[in-house]
């Protein structure tokens, strides 16, 4: 078995809600690391003195398990193997194969000495009949993949600055780096294989998708514009521009599709002065820049919005709100918020040119409060100005 990577944040949330009285439930895209996560949390549960009799771990995408695909079947299944007078750890991997699974969580839920934890691929999982019947009575764990520190210590390269332009084009999918090495081709296979997935099992069949190469487009769409202004009017416009003729109205089921997939992030728009979101010209993320580059056949394209992009990932990670802040005319990539403290961010490729500086600081400078303000950037050179701390990128990523 390869080493499990330690995933310290989100195994620190699982250990902060154990057998509190919520049923935890760990979202994420394909191939994330949320079964992982499970084995890791599993692993902890033991070594703290958990019998292994106390535990059940299923995952519902085993063909062997197909049979617990009915809600009563799966209830009988987990509830023959409580222990009657200790607490019985369940865990089930990929819970939405299962027709009415809600039924039967709640079910188990409410009995006595159960703790109760599932995992999903789709933000359906928690818009239907699940959030209706345990409404307050879970917690959602947003899992992603490895943040640079997590494939760094995964990675057999060992100058950061090489582990890093390795991350930035294969991506931050945990196998890429613990399995594959950061191996090229074997990658490209890889990611080929998660996209289709993704693409097949939670947009076409989960939303009733018809047109899947209007999908693809969609998808390559969003790719060539991240952390760009962009509406799904001018996805639209583009569309039909290139001969297919297309409503606004299913660009944006298959826009919404893609983002309950997990594969892209819709971000807002936040008026500093005004301290109210914006409704228009928000900007996409996708999870992994190793898709992205994959997808179109290209890793040196607009390096400047990949290194944006994994910071937007990064600031999830640390557990901040994100939006794009806007400052009259001008724009802040990241005001990132968590619980009453604020920190806005700019993000470029380098700022050595002093022109390139200004410019890039300017939007900060036009910020008022007292709230910490960072420029990343992949310069070597650090620095402060008037306040604004000036960060080598791939520190700040492995701090």
């Amino acid at each position: 078995m390869d080493k499990l990577i330690p995933r310290p944040h989100f195994l620190e949330n699982l250990i902060k809600f154990r057998e509190v009285d919520v049923i935890k439930v760990v979202t994420g895209v394909r191939r994330s690391g949320k079964s992982t996560l499970f084995d890791l949390y599993i692993e902890h549960l033991k070594s703290s003195g958990v019998d292994e009799s106390q535990i059940i771990h299923i995952n519902l995408e085993d063909i062997g398990m197909e049979y617990l695909h009915d809600y009563q079947a799966l209830h009988e299944f987990l509830a023959s193997r409580l222990q009657s007078q200790k607490m019985t750890y369940i865990f089930i991997d990929e819970v939405g194969r299962c027709v009415g699974f809600e039924k039967a969580v709640d079910s188990l839920y409410i009995k006595k000495n159960t703790d109760v934890y599932i995992t999903g691929s789709n933000a359906d999982l928690l818009s239907g009949e699940l959030a209706t019947l345990l409404s307050g009575r879970y917690v959602e764990i947003k899992l992603l993949p490895f943040s640079f520190a997590e494939f760094y210590e995964a990675s057999e390269e060992k100058d950061k600055n090489k582990a890093f332009t390795n991350y930035l084009n294969i991506g931050s999918f945990p196998v890429v780096a613990t399995q594959l090495k950061s191996d090229m081709e074997l990658s490209d296979q890889y990611l080929e294989g998660i996209y289709n997935t993704i693409i097949v099992k939670d947009v076409v069949t989960r939303k009733g998708v018809s047109d899947v190469g209007l999908l693809k487009n969609i998808v390559k769409y969003l790719c060539s514009n991240i952390g760009s202004s962009i509406s799904t009017a001018n996805i639209t416009d583009y569309i039909n521009k290139s001969g297919r003729k297309i409503t606004q109205k299913t660009v944006d089921k298959y826009v919404k599709a893609l983002a309950d997939s997990f594969l892209f992030y819709s971000v807002e728009r936040y008026n500093i002065k005004g301290k109210n979101l914006l409704k228009t010209l928000g900007k996409y993320y996708i999870v992994d820049t190793g898709l992205r580059n994959h997808l179109l056949s290209s890793s040196n394209s607009d390096v400047g919005h990949q290194i944006e992009n994994i910071v937007f990932l990064e600031l999830l990670r640390r557990g901040y709100r994100v939006n794009i802040g806007k400052v009259d005319e001008r724009e802040i990539d990241f005001v990132a918020t968590k619980q009453n403290t604020k920190e806005y961010y700019q993000v470029s490729l380098s700022v050595l040119d002093e022109k390139v500086q200004e410019r890039e600081l300017a939007p900060l400078l036009t910020v008022s409060d007292n709230y910490p303000k960072y420029l990343l950037s992949l310069d070597f050179i650090t620095g402060d100005y008037e306040g604004i701390k000036q960060i080598n990128l791939i520190d700040w990523l492995l701090q």
